[in-house]
């Protein structure tokens, strides 16, 4: 016992002393500001840190990393905490929030962008725009833009463009024995392989910069169909990105939104299936494409040329946190059968908790970089990715969604390359499925090499190699 409260104070005295040393500040249970300090963008995960930092200076990071491995603690950095859940327990963790580090600055010569831990890709988008330049963004203007990239990062322009992560050019980060790099191709190569696309295990990123593209419109839109009509939908889908040039990124999506007063009403309460897609192509050669999709009859087109700053309300993504939980996989083939599966699962005539099942068709630019320039995850050897999801805000709901998700998954496992977009994991996953086995053991040594205690966490972790 004696030692237990001596441990207890000697942390207590450690973390006060790091509050003084901050330019933010650090937040402890029993504060004023505890439950807004340790909370994630998934409200349904409940977060329950040693203590949390929330860091104003790359000088923070070094700070608390430095008092972590003083204290005998781990630190999980965290800009949004949209993929909070497989993180688990933080006992013995201190949370660091980088959310108040969101400075951006785009260099229009060299069509680069630089951004800091917290940034979001509502930050970056209209300043990339200014100046005559689109971004790799997600589908949702709040994720943060560093977590994302750090697991490789699906955009709107990803079968002609490929993976965010491969556009990456250099990256700031204070590894675990509290000093700060900068990481490229030439520096630290090791490092900067490991950290495109293989999370954020092997260093805390307080800076990203990465390549700018210099368009600002595509074609772009959605069309509605009444949910009832999701099978014949899905299956013109299907057959119809057979044919589509690898300037066309498109979803196929259910979609069943609650009758909530922050969405529109044309679709509060209401239940769709959309084919998503934006294009790169002119307006003639787009509606030449469409034309078998438009031939089914949508109840809604909102298909038109757009600046591609605007590409943010395309998906619908839920515009702040929100209670929710979903998970995906990666498919080989997206046959009749596999289809047919997915409407057994979670079609019109289930009665399904889940918001969303969506199908993001792959392949183009998405494919795996064979040379030296890809990072860890450089794209997928898989046709489509599946995510499904649905909002969590009592114990009942989430048992419901985790449920219904199981469904989808178990239905469609046929087809499943037995690998998962990082992204789109939000469970506890195994290395070798998220990274392939030969890459995975290649993460744990770059993590033995420069976090060998574990000291950094990630919510898909890479445990470091044992000698």
């Amino acid at each position: 016992m004696t030692a237990f409260l001596e441990t207890d104070l000697d942390t207590i005295a450690g973390l006060d002393a790091l509050a003084v040393r901050l330019d933010g500040d650090l937040v402890r249970p029993g504060d004023p500001e505890w439950d807004v300090a340790r909370q994630a963008w998934h409200l349904s995960v409940d977060q329950r840190p040693a203590a949390v930092v929330r860091a104003a200076s790359v000088q923070d990071v070094i700070e608390t990393v430095d008092a972590a491995r003083h204290l005998g603690l781990r630190v999980a950095p965290q800009g949004t905490g949209h993929n909070a859940a497989p993180l688990g327990p933080l006992d013995g963790t201190i949370l660091l929030k980088t959310s108040a580090m969101r400075g951006v600055t785009v260099d229009p010569v060299r069509t680069i962008a630089r951004v800091e831990a917290g940034a979001l890709w509502m930050d970056v988008v209209p300043v990339a725009a200014e100046h005559g330049l689109t971004a790799l963004a997600g589908s949702a203007p709040d994720v943060g833009v560093v977590g994302y990239t750090l697991g490789g990062g699906l955009s709107w322009h990803g079968r002609s463009l490929g993976l965010a992560s491969n556009h990456v050019t250099a990256i700031e980060v204070v590894t675990a024995d509290g000093l700060h790099h900068r990481v490229d191709a030439h520096h630290e190569p090791q490092l900067f392989w490991a950290l495109r696309g293989g999370g954020g295990s092997f260093a805390i990123v307080t800076a990203l910069e990465f390549e700018l593209f210099e368009f600002t419109t595509v074609h772009a839109g959605v069309l509605f169909f009444p949910l009832a009509r999701a099978g014949e939908v899905l299956h013109a889908w299907r057959e119809w990105v057979q044919t589509v040039p690898d300037e066309v990124t498109s979803v196929g999506r259910m979609l069943r939104f609650p009758p909530v007063p922050d969405l529109p009403e044309f679709l509060r309460g209401q239940a769709f299936v959309v084919v998503e897609a934006t294009m790169r192509l002119s307006e003639e050669d787009a509606g030449e494409l469409l034309a078998p999709l438009r031939a089914l009859g949508p109840a809604m087109d909102t298909f038109a040329t757009i600046p591609t700053s605007e590409l943010g309300h395309l998906h619908m993504d839920p515009p702040g946190p929100v209670p929710g939980m979903g998970d995906g996989m990666l498919l080989s083939e997206l046959p009749y059968e596999a289809v047919e599966a997915t409407l057994a699962a979670s079609g019109p005539a289930v009665d399904s908790p889940l918001l969303s099942v969506e199908f993001r068709h792959l392949g183009g630019a998405l494919l795996p970089i064979t040379s030296t320039g890809g990072g860890a995850v450089s794209g997928f050897d898989a046709a489509f990715a599946m995510f499904a999801v649905g909002f969590t805000p009592t114990p009942e709901a989430g048992i419901a969604v985790r449920t219904a998700v199981d469904a989808v998954q178990t239905r469609l496992a046929p087809w499943s390359t037995g690998s998962v977009y990082l992204n789109f994991a939000e469970r506890h996953k195994a290395g070798t499925a998220l990274f392939g086995a030969d890459t995975y053991h290649r993460l744990q040594h770059v993590k033995a090499g420069y976090d060998p205690t574990d000291l950094i966490r990630s919510n898909h972790p890479v445990k470091p190699a044992q000698n």
